[in-house]
């Protein structure tokens, strides 16, 4: 079986994981502002926990997004720096798909709406029917206020759960989104302990791909709000 480190920096979090033979081992930390000097750390010391080295690893994943711009470009910056010299594969995973798959594991839920604020009054979203420890996608990643969100075409006894931290702008949520929302978890936080997961899946389905081919997901290229 694969070995594999994933690490991630999309949000107030910074995180990074390792996955042995099926096993994870993992560090976790809210570090605002500090991701560029806490990470490199977490990864040695998450590696010497599992007794490896980095020659030992069979590629590399990271949070390719959606996030924060800068911690997407940090922990890409890391990931892809690493993999150069180890020449090894890099696997981008999806922020979201990765917050999906922490509510199914930690909650057992199933159908998933995974949403990040993406500040000026917009929301990172998508949303995923989970099983087994699988997330498939429902709708496509996109950007949006979280007035125009919409509930994804399922039958009517389905409960979705809303994870991440969108819902905090729960308020202004459409009416419809409320009432078809069983539950939610607006702490939850992107994390590399699933990243992994869903990476060692992803290179048993042999998509590792050249480091420099690995590029973060902004879904946004405006940054900044125009003046009128």
């Amino acid at each position: 079986m694969a070995t594999l480190l994933a690490l991630d920096a999309s949000s107030s979090a910074c995180s990074c994981a390792v996955w042995r033979d099926g096993e994870v081992f993992s560090r976790f930390a809210l570090t605002p502002r500090e991701h560029t000097r806490r990470l490199m750390p977490m990864i040695d010391d998450v590696l010497a926990e599992a007794q490896l080295s980095h020659n030992d690893l069979d590629a590399l994943a990271y949070g390719q997004g959606p996030g924060s711009f800068t911690g997407l470009r940090i922990a890409a910056g890391v990931a892809q720096g690493l993999a150069f010299a180890l020449e090894r594969p890099l696997i981008g995973v999806s922020t979201l798909a990765a917050l999906a798959l922490s509510a199914h594991r930690r909650y057992h839920l199933r159908h998933v709406i995974s949403a990040l604020d993406a500040r000026m009054n917009e929301i990172y979203v998508a949303a995923y029917h989970c099983r087994d420890d699988h997330v498939t996608p429902l709708m496509d990643e996109a950007v949006m206020s979280p007035q125009s969100l919409e509930l994804p075409d399922a039958p009517q006894d389905v409960d979705w759960c809303g994870v991440g931290s969108g819902w905090a702008l729960w308020e202004s949520m459409p009416t419809l989104v409320k009432a078809g929302l069983n539950q939610r978890f607006p702490d939850l936080q992107p994390a590399a302990d699933e990243m992994v997961r869903l990476a060692a899946r992803a290179f048993d389905a042999e998509e590792g791909r050249p480091a420099h081919e690995v590029i973060p997901v902004y879904l946004r290229d405006q940054v900044a709000s125009k003046r009128g």
